[in-house]
C-alpha cells in the first residue's frame, strides 16, 4: 500500500506498474525502516549540516570548493526559481543535462527539495535520443549546462519545453536568476514512497525504459552497499568518472558522500590523466570508476598519482582478474568489484577487504538476497550456471512499460546476467544473457545501434553484437550488408562510424565493423545474433572484410575548448 502522496501532478503514481508486477521488497535491516514522510534531499543536505555544521567541504570542481552551507544556499535559491519562475509543482518532471559539476548536483538537489521528479540524462545524448526520453517522461522544464544546449534546444522546440541554462554569465542564466532570491527554501514534505527519480536505461529493443525510484530508495543504497561495503568516513574525499546521470555515478559521487558528510571531487572530462591528476591534487581517498579506467591507469603508468586512495570501487562491467591483480601489485589496494543495475538503483553484489576473491563479483550486499535460477525460476545447485535473480529494498518499477513483466519473475528482479555461486556464497560472472552490450561501463542495446546504422544510406541491413576487447572488456561490433555497388573499405568504415557518432551518443558507435554478404536468419526471417557473433569470432571467415579502428575521441562540443 502506498502512502498519501505530496504530488499534485500525479503522472508518476499513475504510471507505476500494477502492484502484482512489482518485485518483492526486503527491508530486514533496521537502517531501512524509514518514516512515511521523507525528502531525500533534506536528509542528504539539511540533516547532514545539522549533524556536522555548514563549513565542511562538500563539492570540489574545476572552479572552486563549495562547503555544505554554500551548497544548501545555492540549492534553496534554485528551488525558488523552479517554483516561483518556472511554476514547477510537486510531481512535475524536470530534465537535467550536463557533465559532472557542482551546478548539476545543486540542480538535482533543488528539484528534489521542490518535490519534483528528476529525469537524468547523459550530456552526450543526441536529439533523437532526447526526443524519446522527453516523449516518455513528459518533463515540465529542463535545466541544462550552457555548453550542451544545441541538442536539447532542437527537442524543446517540438515539445514547447522551457530550458534554462546554468554555468554561464548573463541575466537569463540560472545563476543570475537564483541570485535574486533569498535562501531558506522550505522543502516539500514528500512521502517516502513518492517517486523522486526517473533514471533511463537502454533497452534491447532500442526503446528507452525509465526506472522509477522513491525517496526512500535513494537512502537505501547508501544504507546498504555504501555503509556495509564502501564504509565511508566523514574525512573521505570521493572522486570518479561515471556521469551523475548514471545511477552508479549518482550514488558514488553524490548520495554516498553526502550521507556521511564527506566531500566529492567532480571531474568533467573522465580521461585517465584528468582522473589521476584530480586524485593527486585533492588527496582523494575513494575512487568510483569502471574496469576500463583501472586498466588505463595501469597502462599509462599513472598509479604513482594514486597514493592517497584507500578504497577503489569498480562496477559497470566485469572486472578481469588480470586487472585486479596488476592494480594490487602496483598500489597495494584490492579493487572492490560489484554488480548493480539501474532497475535496482545501485550495487547489490560486492565484497571488500577479506571477502574479495579476484575474479568473483562478491557476495550479497547486506539488505539484498540473490540466487541462481534455471529457466523455470527454480534455484540451481551451487556451481551450476543460471540466471541471476535479486531482491532487496530497491527493485524494478518501469514507467508504463510492458517489459516490467519480463524483468520481474516471481518477485525476483532478473538482471539478464548468467552467474554461478560457489559454496562460500561468492558469485561468479559468465556473461550477459540478452542483447545488451556492456562496454567500458556503458549499457548499450544492440538493436538501438542497429536502428542508427540503418539510417545510413549505404547500409542495407546490419547486426550488432558485443565482442571481447582487452581494453574495454567488450566493444560494439557491427556486421553490415551494404547496398549493391557500394565498396566496403576503410573509408566507408570511418564514414559509417562518424555517422553513428553524430546520430547517437558517441559511446554507442561501432568500434569494429565487418562487411558481409548476408546475415544469418531463421526460416521465419529472425536475425540470429549468436551466429553473427560466432562468425565474427571464427578464424575461417572468408566472405568478410573487417576493420577495428580506434577513432574514439569524442566529438568537440560547440563552445567548449
Amino acid at each position: 500500500m502506498l502512502t498519501m502522496s505530496a504530488h499534485i501532478d500525479t503522472f508518476c503514481r499513475d504510471n507505476l506498474p500494477p502492484a502484482e508486477h512489482w518485485p518483492e521488497f526486503v527491508t530486514d535491516l533496521p537502517a531501512l525502516r524509514y518514516p512515511d514522510r521523507l525528502n531525500c534531499a533534506v536528509e542528504l543536505l539539511d540533516r547532514t549540516i545539522e549533524r556536522f555544521g555548514p563549513d565542511h567541504p562538500c563539492l570540489i570542481d574545476a572552479d572552486r570548493t563549495w562547503t555544505y552551507g554554500e551548497v544548501l544556499d545555492l540549492v534553496d535559491r534554485i528551488a525558488r526559481v523552479l517554483v516561483e519562475e518556472l511554476a514547477i509543482v510537486t510531481g512535475n518532471r524536470v530534465l537535467l543535462r550536463g557533465p559532472n559539476t557542482a551546478w548539476l548536483v545543486a540542480c538535482w538537489l533543488a528539484v528534489v527539495k521542490a518535490g519534483a521528479v528528476v529525469v537524468t540524462t547523459m550530456p552526450l545524448l543526441r536529439a533523437v535520443e532526447l526526443t524519446k526520453l522527453v516523449s516518455l517522461t513528459k518533463p515540465a522544464a529542463a535545466l541544462c549546462d550552457h555548453r550542451f544546449r544545441d541538442e536539447i534546444d532542437t527537442v524543446a522546440a517540438d515539445f514547447k519545453l522551457p530550458v534554462v541554462s546554468f554555468g554561464a554569465a548573463g541575466p537569463g542564466d540560472l545563476g543570475a536568476r537564483a541570485a535574486q532570491y533569498p535562501g531558506g527554501f522550505a522543502a516539500v514534505d514528500t512521502a517516502a514512497d513518492d517517486v523522486v527519480l526517473l533514471a533511463p536505461t537502454s533497452g534491447t529493443t532500442g526503446a528507452p525504459k525509465a526506472t522509477m525510484h522513491f525517496h526512500r530508495d535513494v537512502l537505501a543504497i547508501a544504507d546498504t552497499f555504501s555503509a556495509h561495503v564502501v564504509a565511508p568516513r566523514r574525512d573521505d574525499i570521493f572522486v570518479g568518472t561515471p556521469p551523475i546521470a548514471f545511477t552508479f555515478g549518482l550514488g558514488g559521487l553524490v548520495i554516498f558522500p553526502m550521507r556521511v558528510g564527506a566531500s566529492t571531487v567532480l571531474v568533467e572530462k573522465p580521461t585517465q590523466a584528468d582522473l589521476a591528476e584530480a586524485i593527486h591534487k585533492n588527496s582523494a581517498t575513494v575512487l568510483f570508476t569502471a574496469p576500463t579506467a583501472y586498466r588505463a591507469l595501469l597502462r599509462d603508468e599513472l598509479t604513482d598519482r594514486l597514493s592517497s586512495l584507500r578504497r577503489c570501487v569498480s562496477a559497470g562491467e566485469h572486472l578481469p582478474v588480470s586487472v585486479s591483480a596488476a592494480f594490487f601489485e602496483a598500489t597495494g589496494l584490492r579493487i572492490i568489484d560489484g554488480i548493480g543495475g539501474t532497475e535496482l538503483l545501485h550495487v547489490f553484489i560486492s565484497a571488500a577487504e577479506s571477502d574479495i576473491r579476484p575474479g568473483s563479483t562478491g557476495k550479497e550486499v547486506p539488505g539484498f538476497r540473490a540466487e541462481i535460477q534455471d529457466a523455470s525460476g527454480n534455484p540451481v545447485p551451487d556451481g551450476t550456471p543460471g540466471a541471476l535473480a535479486v531482491k532487496g529494498p530497491t527493485g524494478c518499477r518501469y514507467l508504463a512499460d510492458a517489459r516490467q513483466r519480463s524483468y520481474v519473475r516471481n518477485g525476483w528482479n532478473m538482471t539478464g546476467d548468467t552467474y554461478t555461486r560457489d559454496s562460500d556464497g561468492h558469485f561468479w560472472y559468465h556473461g550477459r544473457s540478452d542483447d545488451m552490450i556492456v562496454s567500458s561501463g556503458y549499457n548499450i542495446g544492440a538493436p538501438e545501434v542497429e536502428s542508427v546504422l540503418d539510417g545510413h544510406p549505404d547500409v542495407a541491413e546490419c547486426a550488432v553484437v558485443g565482442l571481447p576487447d582487452p581494453e574495454r572488456g567488450t566493444i560494439v561490433h557491427a556486421a553490415i550488408v551494404l547496398r549493391p555497388g557500394v565498396r566496403g573499405d576503410a573509408a566507408k568504415i570511418a564514414e559509417i562510424q562518424t555517422f553513428a557518432k553524430r546520430a547517437a551518443a558517441p559511446y554507442k558507435y561501432p568500434r569494429g565493423i565487418t562487411f558481409v554478404d548476408a546475415l544469418p536468419r531463421t526460416d521465419s526471417g529472425k536475425l540470429q545474433r549468436f551466429k553473427v557473433r560466432q562468425l565474427l569470432l571464427g578464424d575461417t571467415v572468408t566472405a568478410m572484410r573487417s576493420a577495428h579502428t580506434e577513432t574514439d575521441q569524442p566529438l568537440r562540443v560547440p563552445g567548449r575548448k
